[in-house]
């Protein structure tokens, strides 16, 4: 088996130097990715990263993000992806969970949107260096609102991109791939980016998720294919132009279940079905249906994957745990690991998803778990109890002792500690907060909601 150095070795190298890779405003070709990133190998190196050294990168998503990993991962560095919009409380707790001895981010203010270029600046950091094979590390919230270490080592990303290689209707070589997903997280590194330099695809990157910009790079680089989430595809829905996709042969969505109403607005509009690829961080992409003719089916297990379900929930067999910092019993245990996701396989083998078992939201297109909104509000001094609801959108329910505590203090606590897109659009703030006959916190919206308190956000 390769390691990580040799695996994005023979990447960059299986395409000629003329042969575009990246394209935003400017294209940047494999000739070109090649040498920027032996540059910036170089400059890593003199600045003492090593194989087996453990590197957080948090930067914006950009060409210079893009190339930093792979630079790193040329050295055989473990990189550690953190999502450039954390707060710096946030990103305290991951440098304490993973230790890095080097921390990569930008030279000044992060904009807004996709950007080519960022000045990157490299910092030394008390870490420690890698002590396991794992080459990315990223994270998932647990059930106490800490994150949880996922470490993913070469053969599970080798075996991921043969995943996406033998998965019938996906971007090929020649094609243009507009990519919505996030490049720094699982789907955006693997389905995107190592795909597309294994098969010769051309990734296209819009300036932000709006529709406008979206169907502007569409119909400048006439895309043949689109990634995203369904957040992207109800803009797109929202605000129809045929004529911008009207080269695009497929789309599939990922990160979230598509909501059929979103799928058939988008094919009424477009003249073209959204397709499913479904999987979890920990395991990368497990099934993918192309077509979108199967819905509510996300598609059989892609090559490779062994999967069940047990108990109402979907399991994959895993050779061992994807946690770093602590094994979590009740999702990894004799080789299977739990998703979360409750499901069923139909007769001929398509896998039918039907909704998280846990506290997994999506907000405009983001995860959140509401187990970590309510870990930071009860960190609040003030605060005695608190319950975190909702599904687009995020209300909490605070109980306290006392009689000056307000919502607008508690948004103030949230905002320093949260991304904005996990925070509570809406704060109650009562004496105590109702419980069931058993004494347990009631969790129903609907009840939650006839409750008095003071709300003003």
């Amino acid at each position: 088996m390769k390691d990580m150095r040799e695996f994005i070795t023979d990447l960059l190298h299986r395409h000629g130097d003329e042969v575009p890779i990246f394209s935003h405003r400017n294209t940047v070709t494999h000739g070109l990715l090649r040498a920027d990133i032996s540059a910036e190998a170089t400059r890593f190196e003199a600045a003492g990263i090593r194989d087996g050294s453990t590197v957080a990168v948090q930067v914006p998503p950009s060409f210079s993000q893009l190339e930093a990993v792979l630079a790193l991962w040329s050295i055989g560095a473990r990189v550690v992806s953190i999502d450039h919009r954390l707060r710096p409380a946030e990103v305290d707790v991951l440098h304490e969970l993973t230790r890095p001895e080097f921390l990569v981010h930008p030279s000044g203010i992060s904009a807004n949107g996709f950007q080519e270029r960022y000045g990157l600046v490299v910092e030394r950091a008390p870490g420690v260096p890698a002590t396991t094979p794992h080459r990315l590390v990223q994270f998932s919230s647990g059930s106490t609102g800490r994150q949880k270490v996922i470490g993913r080592g070469t053969e599970s990303l080798i075996d991921e991109v043969a995943r996406f290689a033998a998965s019938d209707g996906v971007a090929r070589r020649g094609e243009r791939l507009l990519l919505l997903n996030s490049p720094a997280h699982s789907f955006g590194l693997i389905g995107g980016l190592l795909h597309s330099l294994a098969a010769g695809v051309h990734l296209v990157f819009a300036e932000n998720p709006s529709a406008e910009a979206v169907l502007r790079q569409a119909r400048t680089h006439e895309v043949d294919f689109v990634t995203g989430l369904p957040f992207h595809f109800d803009l797109l829905a929202s605000s129809p132009d045929r004529d911008s996709l009207r080269t695009v042969r497929g789309a599939f969505s990922g990160g979230e279940l598509m909501p059929q109403d979103v799928a058939d607005r988008f094919a009424a509009a477009y003249g073209f079905p959204v397709g499913e690829c479904f999987g979890t961080t920990e395991t990368g992409a497990l099934t993918i249906a192309v077509d979108g003719t199967i819905r509510p089916s996300v598609g059989k297990p892609m090559q490779g994957i062994t999967a069940r379900v047990r108990d109402g929930l979907v399991e994959v067999a895993l050779k061992e745990t994807p946690y770093l910092s602590e094994n979590d019993p009740a999702r990894f245990s004799g080789g299977w690991f739990r998703t979360g996701d409750r499901g069923e396989f139909t007769a001929d083998g398509e896998l039918r998803l039907l909704g998280r078992s846990d506290s997994l939201v999506v907000v405009r297109g983001n995860k959140v778990d509401l187990t970590e909104v309510e870990h930071v509000l009860r960190g609040h001094p003030q605060v005695t109890e608190v319950v975190a609801v909702g599904a687009t959108e995020i209300r909490a329910y605070v109980g306290t002792a006392s009689d000056t505590l307000t919502a607008q203090a508690l948004s103030q606590w949230c905002t320093e500690r949260l991304a904005e897109f996990k925070l509570p659009a809406h704060i109650h703030v009562m004496d105590t907060l109702p419980r069931t006959s058993s004494g347990k916190l009631i969790r129903n919206p609907s009840v939650l909601a006839g409750t008095q308190g003071v709300m003003s956000l």
